[in-house]
């Protein structure tokens, strides 16, 4: 573990890279004042399927001027996407070594209604987290931290579906078990559950693997 800290974007199942700041990192921030962006890990997660990479989205409610702090997001209960979401989770992992096992874990959070997006995140995190045997040192931003002022370690803008996560030189994608790697070969840098739903109590071993 590092002596230091780091600033990430809150994110809903965060992918692999995500999570490996909290084993790196003596303390860890996340911000949530900063403006709601679209097309982010803040309200979306890539999982493994039957098809490859499957991404899916938490709608959120619009605001009349489109700006919107992070921690005012909120979920939005349009199409259903609470169980659209768990059917993907449950058909795309039944067959991985510890779905059966983990399901009831998880279940929970697509069967009530949560009111904002960042509480739904960390609520998520909290749970991969406890059940990985992870205990980091997370908190949330006082302030809003502007990229001039910032004395941490800054992966907002980093660890972003359009950017590719070997850009992040600390990030080391170790290859481990998927259930549908002999259709579409490994696929790195998925959603924390896709690790979890694979290799169970494994993953935290993957995880202080995964960076350099």
């Amino acid at each position: 573990m590092v002596n230091g800290q780091c600033l990430l974007s809150s994110c809903y199942l965060p992918p692999v890279e995500w999570f490996t700041k909290l084993c790196r990192y003596e303390r860890v921030w996340v911000e949530q004042y900063d403006n709601y962006q679209k097309q982010t890990y803040r309200n979306r997660c890539v999982i493994d399927s039957p098809n490859g990479p499957l991404a899916l989205t938490l709608p959120v409610e619009k605001v009349p001027d489109g700006k919107n702090l992070m921690k005012d997001v909120r979920i939005s209960d349009h199409n259903h996407w609470r169980s659209i979401h768990w059917h993907a989770l449950s058909s795309s992992y039944l067959s991985s070594p510890f779905f059966e096992y983990y399901q009831d874990d998880f279940r929970p959070f697509y069967e009530q209604k949560w009111t904002f997006l960042m509480d739904f995140n960390e609520a998520l995190v909290a749970k991969c987290c406890e059940l990985i045997d992870l205990q980091p040192d997370i908190h949330r931003t006082p302030e809003y931290i502007a990229d001039s002022q910032c004395s941490m370690v800054d992966f907002r803008s980093l660890i972003h579906p359009k950017q590719s996560c070997e850009e992040d030189t600390e990030f080391v994608s170790v290859p481990y078990y998927q259930v549908f790697q002999h259709k579409h070969g490994f696929l790195p840098n998925l959603s924390i559950v896709d690790l979890i739903f694979n290799m169970g109590p494994e993953s935290l071993i993957v995880l202080m693997n995964s960076f350099s």
